[in-house]
């Protein structure tokens, strides 16, 4: 058996895989973030150990785990966790979705006109590397005493195994790796003001980075197996979906909104905010769209109407005449933009926005606009990746959105090809975790095996007298972002 941790942005999942790869158990405990001026996005590491344990010793309580092999880990990417000599951790970390750091990027880019030569991508807020840039302005104190930076999953491996260790594909979200050789840049990092010596040493996915300390593995009923590198949430997710060979895409409906797809090689189109990473597994690139808020506008859009919940409200949803969804009356328009945006437009200042709101608009037309309006944010991410590779027909579809049968329905229809949806597409990035764990153990020879398709649930076709009507709906949102962009900004 083989355990699988993801450190998400709401919560933390383990499951527990069994050695023909089925996922046997799972067990989420929550997470909350502090946003405590604008711009800002934070969380306490100290809540993602105690979030883990709690997971851990709930799974041990109902599941025998001694015969567990190795353990993999997965998490949310680009956060800045730091640490004193004394690996203390020096104040909350900076998370992913954070964009105070906007102006560090015209800092560093000017420093370091190099960057995307090195790194393959633009210098964005969400990236760790302006973060450090950030703070070493307005924390100077903080910035003095830090003597490791982490990623976030990586302060899970140091309490695990007091190990400082990354992969490959979380480290290709700082903007300090040098992407084709897939090794720490020097020069990226002086630019930061940063040493090798701060940093973890890098590993590929599949590489064991040290074994779960006797402490830990008393308290979780566990022996001290081999920890695994793993991989960033969605490169782990990918693993867990079995995208692995080039063109294979993913879209992950989690807090973020994600394309991702196998490249063949390293290739990169920063200009319209894509990212160029390398993948959980040896040799292997991929390109990601984010959207900086997608499930999580869903959730925002459900409290404020007040509908009780997520599943109430997509059932009111799936009951509503289908015939009004193609009225000639385009309706409420949404851009989806919460925390700012990423791809395609790298605007951390950017807005979210209702409009075409009047006496009639009911709110079940708000929920129906935020789900239309997620849904062209990440088709503008989809036209992104394939601005430099072709994909495969169908898109593999995971995360805690991808349970909604009427959401894959819109997407597959908007998007323009099949979404399909698999066993373990729930837990996908806990079980890439597994798998990258089962694949330490026996070697590069069972990728085939270990990395396969999860058996399919249910696929979506576009329904295709449809597409007209939203199509010209998406003009009409790409136009709204472009008449409103810096409209928040006073002077």
């Amino acid at each position: 058996m083989y355990l699988g941790i993801d450190l998400g942005t709401s919560g933390v999942k383990v499951i527990l895989m069994s050695e023909e790869g089925q996922v046997i158990a799972s067990q989420t405990s929550p997470l909350s973030v502090s946003r405590p001026h604008l711009l800002w996005s934070e969380q306490d590491p100290e809540h993602w150990w105690q979030a883990t344990d709690k997971a851990m010793l709930a799974l041990a309580l109902a599941h025998d785990l001694g015969r567990v092999k190795a353990i993999g880990l997965s998490g949310q990417m680009h956060g800045a966790t730091l640490l004193d000599a004394k690996n203390r951790v020096l104040r909350p970390a900076i998370l992913w979705n954070d964009g105070r750091s906007f102006d560090a990027c015209q800092q560093l880019q000017r420093q370091c006109p190099e960057v995307q030569a090195i790194t393959g991508n633009l210098v964005m807020p969400g990236f760790t590397a302006p973060k450090l840039v950030w703070l070493r302005e307005h924390e100077p104190e903080v910035f003095r005493r830090i003597a490791k930076v982490l990623l976030p999953k990586d302060f899970l491996r140091l309490r695990m195994t007091n190990e400082f260790a990354t992969d490959v594909s979380d480290a290709s979200g700082t903007l300090w790796l040098d992407m084709e050789e897939r090794v720490w840049s020097e020069r990226m990092l002086h630019a930061t003001g940063l040493t090798m010596a701060q940093m973890p040493k890098v590993y590929e996915g599949c590489e064991i980075t040290g074994t779960l300390s006797l402490e830990v593995a008393q308290r979780w009923s566990l022996p001290c197996v081999p920890v695994v590198a793993g991989g960033g949430d969605n490169a782990a997710g990918a693993v867990g979906m079995g995208v692995i060979h080039k063109g294979q895409t993913m879209l992950s409906l989690g807090t973020s909104g994600v394309i991702f797809s196998v490249s063949d090689g390293f290739t990169a189109n920063p200009d319209v905010a894509l990212h160029s990473f390398g993948h959980a597994l040896p040799n292997t690139w991929h390109t990601m769209s984010v959207i900086l808020s997608a499930a999580s506008c869903v959730d925002w859009v459900v409290q404020l109407t007040q509908f009780g919940s997520v599943k109430a409200a997509f059932q009111a949803l799936e009951n509503r005449p289908k015939q009004r969804k193609l009225s000639s009356n385009p309706g409420v328009f949404f851009l989806p933009y919460l925390s700012g945006e990423r791809t395609p437009h790298n605007d951390p200042n950017a807005k979210g926005v209702f409009y075409g709101l009047s006496h009639e608009t009911q709110a079940i037309d708000l929920l129906e606009a935020v789900l239309e309006g997620v849904s062209f944010a990440l088709q503008d991410g989809l036209d992104a990746v394939q601005s430099v590779q072709q994909i495969e027909a169908s898109i593999d579809v995971i995360g805690g959105g991808a349970r909604s049968h009427y959401w894959l329905q819109l997407l597959a229809t908007i998007l323009g090809g099949p979404m399909d949806y698999r066993e373990g597409g729930d837990v996908g990035p806990a079980l890439g975790a597994a798998r990258l764990a089962a694949l330490a153990i026996h070697g590069q020879g069972a990728l085939q095996g270990i990395c396969c398709k999860p058996n399919r649930i249910a696929r979506f076709e576009p329904i295709m007298n449809a597409r007209e009507y939203y199509q010209q709906k998406r003009q009409q949102y790409q136009s709204l972002y472009q008449g409103v962009k810096g409209l928040s900004s006073f002077s």
